[in-house]
């Protein structure tokens, strides 16, 4: 370009070119303009929107926007912007088709040697052998040619490939189904996420996806930025750029000196209105992920050179809390690399350990199946009835060889409970859809299973524990305290007229009390619930607190401090028509109060404020409102003179002489249905903390009636500094056992910052003072809570009230923001986990009978018997519904095993049952039935009634157990609620159907011959014999049983000691890697070995599609990696930041978050 005074003429000849394309439409701008100007910061945005724009807002008329009014709420205007400036939506990947998951299924290696088993059997039945006809050979393989049978020979090889298809079609149409499900979970995650824009004059919330460039939108603390915009306005505006920059600083925005605001950014600090310039794939977001799709191809092949690197980038940008020095950090980068990444799913641990048990004891098992089954053939053949080798009989003995090796797979299939992972999946989906009605939105499936575990709960208490609804219900004014809302000719006009004048301009211009929705509601709160009381307060006293707004418009206003967790209170200056100005303030009382050195008397004039009168005060006035359970907010104001100047930037002495106005108390009512709750959670062995920013005596107040505490119990409340004093050793470091003496006893942590949440968060979790590992869930809705939700093993964001950047942080998203919501979620929990240990308990049992008992069942009957049991059982037990029964037991813990010793008398218990009536049938059947016998049957027989009894026999036992298998821990009636499970049920009858169906019409490919009536009422009979049996293993006292061993036991100490290393090491928790784990969506885990050698892996897979990009660009000259935050719509990237010296990053992030 040259001269940069030549950019104005450069802006002319784009414009037909542009309109060739069709993508100028009517407006003074183009799309490739306004991404030039976004790729600007600072100065240089500032002085090229000058020389394009002479400013901000002909830039606006350029758009044809107003920045008062906003847009007009036209379609046809909003369609046209869509079509030339494009969507706010960023295309997903493209999901894989239905044949990429048949064809992923099929590179399972079970299913390759049953393909290359059935293909060698089928080549070899239609092979003749020259020799076939010859006296030797047709000995062994006598009755072979019986009833033309040999034209059947192949029936068994169709039948094996048969029956891989079926698992394949299965297992490729769970994986399509699962990641339909999960698209549709992404899809509402991101149709939730709305934004405030100014349309017509008015603010409205739409879905982000619905908005255009042109629309002014309303930027506020704790936003996720959704598009690229210029700031029109703004008060004390800081963002956090990080997952652009890789910067940790929190970077201050204004008008005057940066304007640009962009998509994938957090809203930090303070509020202000931009007009939307880049949307979807136009934003700085957008264009990143665009070359990202472009270079998936090349990024798979680098995904695991770069997830490491990618992994220490962000692990140093997620540390909150550590200060390590420079050396150290190089360190810890290197003991990071050699520390094996550890997942933090309790369940997959425990899992992962017994499928490799059950895969190694499988493995042996068909190794000696097959070479007994040789010898015995060999020893039979040419020793004992002294057979020579004849070269024409090769083929025939090829095939019995190929016969007892397809035998040997069968049973390595039967022995792994391939139908694992599709429990698990299948337990996981239907809770994580049924828990979306119990108001619990699942970000990350494994959250669901470990919220099951849960110890502890550190609940935030306004919205959660409380209505969120505040109201307010005591005043001190004047020297008086009123107990009621007092009449306006009650109070001086002149401190009436402060009063209402305090409020309107100091609370956000975004907080309003509406209209009721229906007539006779209550008055509908819009934005922060405080300031919606305050307001409400103003319309108590009759005064009308939207004229002073009218008055002195959001522009108007001077300078504003806006609220923040370190300072806890919120001031605006505003100039007077003399030129002087005037500043208001309000906050917490205590903090404020220090502040005040004068109070309005009764006649509305100030008078002096001593530190006794403030002692006074806090004992007769706010101490009485905090022990009622109301939080006390001082209102204050101070005049400033217009010469000298005050200096603006020093907010200690700006904020300070103040002259107190009010203390009013605001009641936030405790949910009703919150001590119900809560009493069922410590009834469940949970304990559940209170961390509020509230006063110590309204928390203690609240925690009460919540049911938290108790009087008489032995609990500690506490504030945050006094917390921080009693952690911390001599050289103010945080040191573990200080912890350790606190939290046990710790229920009401007040005053409290984000940092102490996290502290406490993380002591708990680090704490080894108990014999398990406390697995903590905490629940957050403001930014500052991000570092705690992020690193508790389940976090809670608020649905309604929680800021985007809490929602992006947590685990899971209570839609109704209740606290009843959580037990709902631990209900499931602890049913995921119940479900999965129905299964193995039932799985089991019929893999170890089938082992055994081998030879009796042809492959595709073990085939028909895996695939039904495997498939159908975990599709039924898994979708049992929870009752409240769970919640009467304590949580499992860690290191508790999958496989109880009461299970394991149940799997034994029937195991031997089974074994017994199998082998009595096997043996003696024949005489029993008077039938011909089945064993030693030449090699293509038919089918004999004796083995058909025998399969049917096994088939209606295991049915049976599976109705046993519905309790896991010893209860005699297995029939409770089983018909409130409409999926049990039909999946038992659908399954009897079915193999009534098989064995009367099964005929040659399921090597079945029909039965009688009598015959099949005793296997009937047999099969119900398991219920009874049930009865009497139940009867059995499982402490007496000393040689029971338990099984999938979770990680050792040892083991734990590393995961916390890992977990010290880097302050990223699972979600943060879950992003990158890849191209995959949700689990690929079926009937596969591999997948349970690493059910692990399978679950970290569940992120959405990311990689990494390397991109050069004008202004930023870094290297960016890139992480696709689970939802699509936006994208975080975070930059391996080589430069910054080692230990800078997590200092800065110590500032950022405090």
């Amino acid at each position: 370009m040259g001269d940069l005074g030549n950019s104005t003429v450069d802006f002319h000849p784009k414009k037909p070119e542009m309109d060739k394309g069709g993508h100028e439409g009517d407006f003074g701008v183009t799309v490739e303009e306004l991404c030039l100007l976004m790729e600007l910061r600072g100065a240089e945005a500032l002085q090229k929107i000058q020389e394009n724009y002479t400013d901000t807002e002909t830039l606006c008329h350029r758009l044809k926007t107003s920045p008062a009014d906003g847009l007009s709420d036209n379609p046809a205007d909003l369609e046209k912007r869509q079509q030339v400036f494009g969507m706010n939506f960023i295309p997903p990947k493209k999901a894989k088709t239905f044949l990429q998951l048949v064809w992923e299924a099929l590179q399972d290696v079970t299913l390759i040697i049953l393909e290359i088993a059935a293909i060698i059997s089928l080549g070899l039945s239609f092979y003749q052998p020259p020799g076939g006809d010859s006296e030797a050979c047709s000995n062994v393989s006598a009755g072979a040619e019986d009833e033309g049978e040999a034209e059947a020979g192949w029936i068994e090889g169709a039948a094996i490939l048969l029956s891989v298809l079926c698992v394949v079609l299965v297992t490729a149409f769970n994986d399509w189904s699962k990641e339909k499900q999960f698209r549709g979970l992404q899809s509402r995650i991101e149709q939730e996420q709305r934004f405030a824009v100014v349309r017509n004059g008015t603010v409205i919330q739409i879905p982000v996806a619905e908005m255009v460039v042109g629309d002014i939108a309303q930027v506020k603390y704790g936003d996720l930025l959704p598009a690229d915009g210029i700031l029109m306005q703004g008060n004390d505006l800081k963002i956090d750029e990080s997952s652009l920059t890789g910067e940790s600083d929190h970077v201050h925005k204004s008008v005057e000196k940066d304007p640009m605001l962009l998509s994938g950014t957090h809203v930090m600090e303070g509020s202000g209105k931009m007009v939307v310039t880049a949307v979807g794939v136009n934003s700085q977001t957008g264009i990143i992920f665009t070359l990202l799709g472009a270079g998936e191809v090349e990024e798979e092949k680098k995904d695991c050179k770069k997830a490491k690197k990618q992994d220490e980038a962000v692990a140093m940008e997620m540390q909150p809390l550590k200060s390590a020095e420079g050396g150290e950090v190089e360190e810890k980068e290197k003991k990071k690399a050699n520390v094996p990444k550890k997942e933090k799913s309790v369940l997959q641990g425990k899992l992962t350990k017994l499928a490799v048990q059950i895969g190694k004891a499988g493995l042996v098992m068909s190794a000696i199946t097959v070479i007994i089954l040789m010898l015995y053939f060999v020893i039979e053949t040419f020793v004992i009835q002294g057979r020579a080798w004849l070269t024409e009989c090769t083929p025939i003995y090829v095939q019995y060889f190929v016969k007892f090796f397809i035998i040997g797979v069968t049973v390595l299939v039967v022995a792994v409970p391939e139908g694992l992972p599709l429990a698990v999946t299948i337990s996981l989906a239907y809770s994580v859809k049924k828990m979306m009605k119990d108001n619990n939105l699942v970000r990350h499936l494994d959250a669901c299973e470990t919220m099951g575990n849960a110890t502890a709960i550190c609940s935030d208490k306004t919205g959660t524990l409380t209505t969120n609804r505040m109201t307010v219900v005591q005043i001190y004014v004047e020297d008086q305290h009123f107990h009621d809302i007092p009449r306006p000719d009650q109070i001086n006009s002149k401190t009436l007229e402060l009063l209402t004048s305090a409020i309107a301009v100091n609370c956000a211009y975004t907080s309003n009390i509406m209209a009721a929705d229906k007539e006779g509601g209550l008055p509908k709160q819009v934005g922060n619930k405080t300031e919606c009381a305050l307001l409400g307060l103003v319309r108590d006293l009759k005064q009308d607190y939207p004229a002073v707004r009218e008055q002195i418009p959001e522009e108007k206003l001077y300078k504003v401090y806006t609220f923040n967790s370190v300072r806890k209170s919120m001031s605006t200056v505003i100039q007077m028509p003399d030129g002087s100005f005037r500043l208001y303030s309000k906050g917490a009382s205590e903090i404020l109060l220090k502040k005040c050195s004068f109070i309005l008397g009764r006649d509305g004039e100030a008078r002096a404020f001593r530190p006794r009168d403030k002692d006074e005060m806090v004992k007769k006035v706010i101490e009485p409102m905090a022990c009622d359970g109301l939080r006390t907010i001082c209102i204050a104001y101070r005049e400033l003179p217009a010469d000298p100047m005050p200096d603006w930037e020093n907010e200690t002495d700006i904020v300070s002489n103040l002259i107190c106005i009010t203390v009013v108390g605001i009641e936030d009512p405790v949910r009703p249905e919150v001590p119900e709750a809560i009493r069922k959670c410590q009834r469940a062995g949970i304990t559940v903390r209170m961390v509020t920013g509230d006063n110590i005596n309204t928390a203690r107040a609240i925690a009460a009636k919540c049911g938290i505490i108790h009087p008489g119990d032995d609990f500690l409340c506490m504030e945050g500094k006094d917390f921080n004093r009693r952690i911390r050793n001599e050289k103010g470091e945080i040191e573990q056992e200080r912890i350790d003496k606190i939290w046990p006893k710790l229920r009401v942590l007040a005053r409290s910052s984000p940092t102490d949440k996290h502290t406490l968060v993380k002591g708990i979790i680090d704490s080894t003072i108990v014999e398990k590992r406390q697995v903590v869930a905490v629940t957050g809705d403001g930014t500052n809570d991000g570092p705690a939700l992020k690193k508790a093993d389940v976090g809670f964001a608020m649905g309604i009230a929680g800021t985007d950047v809490a929602k992006e942080a947590s685990d899971i998203i209570l839609t109704d923001d209740n606290f009843s919501s959580i037990v709902k979620a631990v209900m499931w929990g602890r049913n995921v986990y119940d479900s999965i240990s129905k299964f193995l308990q039932f799985q089991l049992t019929v893999n170890v009978v089938a082992v055994i008992v081998d030879s009796p069942l042809k492959a595709v009957q073990m085939l028909w018997v895996n695939l039904i049991m495997d498939t159908f059982a975990s599709l039924a037990l898994a979708t049992e519904p929870p009752t409240e029964a769970l919640l009467l037991r304590k949580p499992y813990g860690r290191n508790n095993p999958l496989i109880s010793r009461t299970m394991m008398k149940n799997i034994l218990g029937h195991a031997v049952y089974q074994l017994i009536i199998i082998f009595t049938l096997l043996f003696v059947g024949e005489k029993i039935f008077d039938i011909d016998s089945g064993r030693n049957a030449p090699l293509h027989s038919p089918p004999s009634e004796h083995y058909t009894i025998i399969f049917n026999t096994f088939v209606l036992m295991q049915l049976f157990n599976e109705i046993n298998a519905r309790k896991i821990h010893g209860e005699r009636n297995v029939f409770d609620g089983i018909f409130s499970n409409p999926i049990f049920c039909s999946i038992v009858l659908g399954t009897f159907a079915i193999q009534i169906v098989i064995v009367q019409f099964g005929g040659k490919p399921f090597s079945c011959s029909p039965l009688n009536v009598e015959q099949w009422l005793w296997c009937l009979f047999v099969g119900m014999g398991e219920l009874i049996w049930g009865q009497v293993i139940a009867s059995v006292p499982t402490h007496q049983l000393k040689f029971l061993k338990e099984a999938g036991h979770g990680p050792a100490p040892d083991e734990i000691m590393d995961e916390d290393l890992a977990e010290d090491e880097e302050e990223i928790d699972h979600a943060e890697r879950e992003l990158r784990r890849g191209q995959i969506l949700w689990f690929r885990g079926l009937n596969r070995i591999q997948t349970q050698m690493e059910v692990v892996s399978t679950f970290k897979r569940s992120g959405s599609f990311q990689g990494a990009v390397r991109r050069r660009s004008s202004v930023l000259s870094q290297l960016h990696d890139v992480t696709n935050n689970s939802t699509p719509s936006h994208v975080v990237l975070s930059t391996a930041n080589a430069t910054c010296a080692p230990g800078s990053e997590s200092l800065h992030s110590v500032n950022g978050t405090s």
